[in-house]
């Protein structure tokens, strides 16, 4: 069995934005900054796991988002049958990260017991604590843990799967959980919101969005200590990752990018 995997960062959706939207303070330069979002396939010859889940249609019409292309779409894209995925890791229960969440009715989510009580408890009776979080997406992994298809990672790290990683880096979310995949380029860091974009964790400057200051900061520092490089680290949004990483798919636009070669 082999330890190492390939991983295909899906763009499923973009919002126009200034960079003062993506700092905590703004940003004197306030200059066009849009936000992608993404899923990650990760997978070898013996499994395929996905990492987070997106957001539907519905929610991107109640939240004013357009999406490009259904992240359905790029699975199959990838010859990925969503139905027989077996395993999610979920970072966060934020509504880009933990939606869609009829896509996948086979798998089993692997979740950060704190960010389950984050969801549930009582950040959620604070608006500006659950702005990022959709109810309906959080009473859908409710009801995956009474119908046994949820594994809660406690501790620092946990293995989900030889050459597959979880570690808990909370800041954006008590909870937020960011993965280190074994690849033939070396370990990679999927960030997801522990770094929105490179320049957060390049320039030490926080997203807008967090339940943890410090530990917001100190996660840029484990990133790096995770990944084989800091060429090796995946922000979650970044347009910049389609610039960096070569096309999945040759003639296909470059929506969908491999993460297990170096970046340019």
């Amino acid at each position: 069995m082999s330890n190492q995997y390939e991983i295909h960062a899906i763009k499923y959706a973009q919002q126009m934005r200034k960079s003062s939207a993506n700092f905590l303070g703004g940003d004197p330069h306030e200059i066009d900054m849009p936000l992608n979002y993404f899923v990650w396939v990760v997978r070898n010859s013996e499994r395929t796991i996905m990492v987070d889940t997106g957001f539907d249609s519905a929610t991107a019409a109640r939240r004013g988002r357009v999406i490009e292309r259904p992240v359905e779409e790029g699975l199959v894209a990838l010859g990925v049958n969503p139905h027989a995925v077996q395993d999610v890791i979920i970072t966060h229960m934020h509504y880009d990260h933990a939606g869609n969440h009829g896509l996948f009715p086979a798998a089993r989510f692997h979740l950060q017991e704190r960010e389950m009580a984050f969801a549930t408890g009582p950040c959620m009776c604070h608006k500006s604590m659950r702005m990022a979080l959709e109810a309906d997406d959080v009473v859908a992994m409710v009801r995956r843990v009474f119908q046994d298809k949820v594994s809660f990672c406690s501790g620092p790290s946990q293995e989900i799967a030889p050459g597959i990683e979880v570690h808990h880096v909370g800041g954006h979310t008590a909870g937020l959980q960011v993965v280190r995949v074994a690849t033939q380029a070396g370990w990679v860091v999927l960030a997801s919101d522990a770094s929105h974009f490179y320049a957060n964790m390049e320039q030490d400057r926080s997203h807008p969005i967090i339940y943890d200051h410090f530990n917001v900061l100190q996660g840029f520092k484990k990133l790096r200590e995770l990944a084989a490089s800091p060429k090796h680290i995946v922000p979650g949004h970044d347009p910049l990752v389609l610039q960096r990483y070569p096309a999945s798919l040759p003639g296909s636009g470059g929506w969908i990018v491999r993460l297990d070669h170096q970046a340019q």
